[in-house]
């Protein structure tokens, strides 16, 4: 018999041939994770001072953590014969009037601003959410309420308001959270409100209307998503905000109470003497502005990894 191909196992070849080649001309698409580890990479090429400030988070978040194994000292035991010693191989960052470890105080100090940072960050900028997406939504008289009310808790700036919440409800961690929160409301509220108000005059957003949507599912699925981005910004912003607030009010004396390690209460404490020591205004301050600006960097870069109008552009903004 002739092995000469027949015209139909010609053709099937050819089928065959056709798809392999346009599958070999396709290449393999990236995962999501890949995708995400893509927009990484090309911020960490782009803009190395927000990799190095998520790095200085991950690093101050991990310190306060473990703030027991890596402070050298403790933080509220003092050596009377080491008092007002400047920085040296024993104390790197000296020793207070008390002959505590400032190095060891800072570190503490980290767990108690974070926490107070990020619980009130959480609990005000969530409800200021949830507030945004209800009265931009809804809009007609509770709207109308609402910004009325927000105004009146915008009148009041944010330091005074937390002082007063503070003299009414006593000192503590809990009641310092809750001040702060508050005092986050108005700004997330009405920057989600004004998203809001955008949104859903969409297209997408009028057809899932007028198929028969609850405003709830419509608010969840089709127009929180659209919130990340102005969300993220205002968290990373206010977590700085939140920092500064909370050692304000220590060194006010209404915010954490002495002798707990909080950066507020050491710079009050230099405040109160004559003649201040440098290392106990200098350290405690840079803690403060290092991480205020490492805050509001990493956010920066969040947000350029998450918004979906940013991915075409490999993660950066610029």
């Amino acid at each position: 018999m002739s092995e000469t191909p027949t015209v139909v196992e010609l053709s099937v070849q050819s089928r065959v041939d056709t798809a392999a080649v346009r599958y070999a001309a396709v290449p393999p698409q990236p995962t999501r994770v890949a995708r995400r580890a893509m927009r990484v990479g090309a911020l960490a090429q782009t803009s190395p001072l927000a990799l190095l400030a998520v790095l200085y988070l991950v690093g101050l978040v991990f310190a306060a953590i473990f703030a027991e194994r890596i402070a050298p000292y403790d933080p509220l035991v003092g050596n009377f014969a080491e008092i007002r010693q400047p920085p040296s191989l024993l104390h790197l960052m000296g020793t207070d009037d008390g002959g505590r470890d400032v190095l060891s105080r800072i570190i503490f100090g980290a767990r108690i601003s974070l926490s107070v940072g990020f619980a009130s960050v959480a609990v005000g900028d969530l409800l200021g959410l949830v507030w945004g997406l209800t009265s931009g939504y809804v809009g007609r008289r509770f709207d109308l309420v609402s910004q009325r009310l927000l105004e009146v808790v915008l009148s009041f700036p944010d330091l005074i308001l937390g002082t007063v919440f503070m003299i009414v409800l006593g000192p503590g961690i809990s009641t310092l959270i809750v001040a702060i929160a508050v005092t986050r409301v108005p700004a997330a509220t009405r920057i989600i409100r004004s998203t809001t108000l955008s949104v859903k005059e969409r297209t997408y957003v009028e057809s899932a209307r007028a198929l028969g949507a609850s405003p709830a599912r419509i608010m969840l699925r089709h127009i929180a998503p659209q919130c990340v981005a102005p969300f993220l910004i205002v968290v990373s912003a206010h977590l700085g905000i939140a920092i500064t607030t909370e050692a304000a009010l220590s060194f006010l004396g209404v915010g954490v109470p002495p002798p707990a390690p909080s950066w507020g209460v050491m710079l009050a404490g230099v405040s109160a003497r004559f003649n201040p020591l440098w290392w106990l205004g200098v350290f405690p301050g840079l803690a403060i502005a290092s991480t205020v600006l490492a805050a509001n960097l990493a956010g920066d870069s969040l947000r350029d990894i998450l918004d979906p109008q940013l991915r075409g552009s490999g993660g950066s903004a610029r």
